[in-house]
Order: C-alpha cells, then sequence, then structure tokens
C-alpha cells in the first residue's frame, strides 16, 4: 500500500514527540482484512462474496491469520437473529485490538425482517461495552439468500470508501499503539501494586500463620498427653500394687488356715519369698507401662534403675513368746482332761464294779490325751492367729514399698519424659524457625522487587500516560468524521469511521 511507511513514522512521531524511549509498538501489520465473527453468523459465506466482489483485497479468516498480527480492516459479522452477547463484545475486542478500521455487518437480513432493530441493539451494547465502538459503521447484508443475488452492496462501498481512505494505515496505527500503552501501563500499575505477587505473597503468609498455629497446637497436645500419661500410669501402677499386695495377703491367709504344726517352721520363709516376688513383679510392670507410655508419646524411654526395688524388711512373726497363754491353756487341758477321765472311770464302775481300777487307769489315760490334744489345738490355733496379723503387717509393709516404688519410678519417668520432650520441642521449634525464616526471606525479596517495581512505574508511567493521551487526541481528531443515519432511506449504516 503507498504511503505505508510514511503512515507509520507519521504515527510513531506522535509518541516519540512525548516519550523518545518508545519506538514501535511491536505489533506486525497485514495488508488482509479480517472477516470474523461468531459461531453461526455466516463468516464463511461473507468472506467468500467479499473475495469475489473486491478482488484486489485479500480477505481471510481467524485461522488464516497469524496469531499477533494486526489485519488492514476488521469485518466483524453477527446473526440477525438476536442481538450480540458478552462473548461476540470480547471476540471483537480480541480481533480489533490493534485495528482501528472496523465494520460491523448485520448477516441474514433477508430472513429476519427486524434486523434493524437487531443492529440498532447491537450498536447500543457495543457502545455500552466500550467508548470505541460508538463511531462503528453497520450496515445489513445477506451473504448466502435464500433466493437472489448477494446482498452486499453496501457492505462493498463502505469498504472500498475505508481502504482508500489515505489515513487508514496511521489509524491501525495509531490504534496500535493505545493498545500496546494500555497493556504496558496496566503491566506496570500491576507490578507496582505487586497484584501478580499478592496470591504469592498471602500463600505465604497463610503457609507461615499455619506453621505458627501447628507448632503452637502440637506443643500443647503433647503435654497435655504427657501430663495424661503420667496421670494414668500413676493411678494404673498404683492399683496394681494394691491389687497384687491384696491378693498375696488373700493367699497367704488361705495357707495358714490349712496350714498343720509341721507346716509353721516353712511359712515364714514362703512368705518372704512371695513378698520378694510381688515387688519383682511390680518393678517389672512398671518398667513395662512407663516403657509402653514413652512408645505412644514418640519419646525416649527413662531408662530402667540398676537395681531392682527392694524388697522391705520384715519382723518374724511371735510364735513363741506365748508362756502365760501355754500355762492356761495346760490348765484349762488340765481341767478337760480330768472331767473326761472321772466321766470313763464312772463308765467303768457302772459297767462293772470289779472294773473300778480298769475304770482308773482307762480314764487317767483318757483324760492326758484329751489335756494334750487340747492344749497342742490351742496353739495350732493361736499360732495361726498370730501369722495371720503377721501376714497383714507385713502386706500392709508391702503394699507401703510397692507405691513407693511406683511413686519414685513415675516421678523419675516424667522427669525423664519431660527433658525428652523439651529437646524433641527445641528440635521442632528450630526446624519452624527455619522454615518461617525462609518464608520471611521471600516475602522480604517480593516486598522488594515491589518497591522497585512501584519506583519504575512512578518513573516511567507519566511519560506512558502522556504518549496515551497524544495517542487518543489523534484518533479523536480522526473520529470527527461525516455520519450519515441509518435511518435515512435506503441506508443501514453510520459512515463516518
Amino acid at each position: 500500500m503507498t504511503g505505508a511507511p510514511e503512515a507509520v513514522a507519521a504515527a510513531d512521531a506522535v509518541v516519540a514527540a512525548v516519550d523518545p524511549s518508545l519506538s514501535s509498538p511491536g505489533v506486525p501489520t497485514s495488508d488482509a482484512v479480517l472477516v470474523t465473527g461468531p459461531w453461526l453468523a455466516g463468516v464463511t459465506s461473507l468472506a467468500a462474496v467479499l473475495r469475489s466482489r473486491l478482488p484486489d483485497v485479500t480477505f481471510v479468516e481467524a485461522d488464516e491469520l497469524p496469531v499477533g498480527t494486526a489485519p488492514l480492516a476488521v469485518v466483524f459479522a453477527v446473526s440477525a437473529a438476536s442481538p450480540v452477547t458478552e462473548s461476540d463484545c470480547e471476540l471483537l475486542d480480541l480481533a480489533a485490538d490493534h485495528t482501528d478500521c472496523v465494520v460491523g455487518v448485520v448477516t441474514k437480513s433477508d430472513v429476519h425482517d427486524d434486523w434493524r432493530e437487531v443492529l440498532a441493539a447491537d450498536r447500543d451494547l457495543l457502545d455500552a461495552h466500550r467508548p470505541r465502538y460508538a463511531r462503528l459503521p453497520w450496515v445489513g447484508a445477506a451473504a448466502a439468500p435464500q433466493s437472489g443475488d448477494p446482498v452486499v452492496d453496501e457492505l462493498v462501498d463502505l469498504l472500498r470508501g475505508m481502504l482508500d481512505e489515505p489515513d487508514v494505515l496511521r489509524r491501525n496505527r495509531l490504534r496500535a499503539w493505545e493498545s500496546q500503552l494500555d497493556k504496558v501501563i496496566a503491566r506496570y500499575r500491576a507490578d507496582g501494586d505487586g497484584a501478580d505477587r499478592q496470591a504469592r505473597v498471602s500463600a505465604l503468609r497463610s503457609q507461615r500463620e499455619e506453621i505458627r498455629r501447628a507448632r503452637r497446637l502440637e506443643k500443647s497436645q503433647r503435654t497435655i498427653a504427657l501430663r495424661s500419661q503420667i496421670q494414668q500410669a500413676r493411678v494404673q501402677l498404683g492399683y496394681f500394687a494394691r491389687n497384687r499386695c491384696a491378693s498375696v495377703r488373700g493367699e497367704l491367709q488361705e495357707d495358714i488356715a490349712s496350714l498343720s504344726r509341721r507346716g509353721l517352721a516353712g511359712f515364714e520363709d514362703g512368705a518372704r519369698r512371695r513378698a520378694a516376688d510381688v515387688m519383682a513383679e511390680v518393678d517389672e510392670g512398671i518398667t513395662t507401662h512407663l516403657t509402653a507410655v514413652a512408645a505412644d508419646l514418640h519419646l525416649d524411654a527413662a531408662p530402667a534403675p540398676a537395681q531392682p526395688a527392694p524388697v522391705p524388711e520384715f519382723s518374724a512373726p511371735p510364735l513363741r513368746s506365748r508362756r502365760l497363754e501355754t500355762r492356761l491353756m495346760m490348765l484349762l487341758g488340765a481341767g478337760f482332761g480330768l472331767g473326761v477321765a472321772f466321766a470313763v472311770s464312772r463308765l467303768f464302775t457302772g459297767v462293772d464294779p470289779g472294773l473300778a481300777v480298769a475304770g482308773v487307769l482307762a480314764g487317767a489315760a483318757a483324760g492326758l490325751a484329751v489335756t494334750v490334744w487340747v492344749v497342742g489345738i490351742r496353739g495350732l490355733l493361736h499360732d495361726r492367729g498370730v501369722l495371720d496379723r503377721w501376714v497383714v503387717d507385713v502386706t500392709a509393709t508391702l503394699r507401703s514399698a510397692a507405691e513407693e516404688a511406683v511413686a519414685t519410678r513415675v516421678l523419675a519417668a516424667d522427669a525423664a519424659l519431660s527433658a525428652s520432650l523439651a529437646a524433641e520441642e527445641v528440635a521442632e521449634a528450630d526446624a519452624a524457625a527455619g522454615q518461617i525464616a525462609e518464608i520471611d526471606a521471600e516475602l522480604r525479596e517480593h516486598a522488594a522487587a515491589t518497591a522497585r517495581a512501584a519506583a519504575l512505574r512512578d518513573r516511567r508511567l507519566p511519560g506512558l500516560l502522556r504518549a496515551l493521551e497524544a495517542v487518543r487526541a489523534e484518533l479523536k481528531d480522526f473520529s470527527r468524521g461525516e455520519f450519515s443515519d441509518a435511518s435515512e432511506p435506503n441506508s443501514g449504516r453510520t459512515v463516518g469511521y
């Protein structure tokens, strides 16, 4: 196209006069006219008709134009079936982003009698969408009518007049400048406000707060869990020790109830062995339970003591200190024996008086036997009673020793587990502090980058805004052209673009 370099240079000079650092909008251009529109708008039929009517002009559809290339003009086709939608407006924005010469076409006017009302609605909707579309020329067309020739004369005349306009290239260049300057200004503002970093900054702050909250929550939960486990261990182990001592007391008392004179000598040693077994069982139970507590809390178990819990010392049962009781029992036994002897002798005498001497001797033997038996039985019962009281005292002492062992071991485990938990808390706190430090460092980097972007925005934005104002002023001068109302007879367009 003749005069293209001069027109482009003239448009670039408008921007360079304001900001010499801006040399080009960086948008490749094409000599083709883009025919585009929403689906079922008849774009392909319209492009085919325009190619036949304007063979010297190159018409392309959207998929035929290289990506990022600005067309010479845009023919935006919409169906007369209904007004444009928001997505249709966005499609026009994309097609005419770097092109000022745009024509709106309402297609299928042959089958829709109300196409003029649809055209007026489309004009109002696009005007409300973007002010630049207020001066957009509109025509009605029928590229593939059901009968007759295509109705595209007004569109062809409008395109021919538009493309013959000497300032087409300059206008397009200025529109490309406006679009690019808008994008650059928006990018500088977004960078200066940190808009692109805001999501990452918000995520980092949320992550930092989550780490702190998780640390506080985990610390509280583990401390509560430790206190709870220690209290449960103290209660359960104390109950175990008391229950074991009570069980041993019952077993020993059952043994005493069936104890004979011969078993008295070995009962004390057996009781002492049972007490030692109980202390060993309690000690083993404490170790097992505290090890399980440490495993549940994922802590190092408290070391077992070097020596097992000591067996308490017990005094011997006072079985031999009963001299007065023995004398009394002998007296009572003699009384029982005398009575038995008298009864036996009378029995013999009553049967046969000649057996009086034999009755006396038999009575004396029976009385002696009863006396010995009564004294022996009373002595055994006495010893059983002494042993029963001794067992009660022994088990009471054993219970105190077992409870002391439980309290001592649990207290030591509490101190050891608390120290282990504190060490782990320190390690986890250091790890969390390291994570927070990394997050803070990244936040500082984002803040510094945003500050640099804000400084660059403040430095570059005034010149860019002045350049944008100059470009828009030029475009506004071009928009002051002739207009013919679409309501004029035989006219469906607004001319003056």
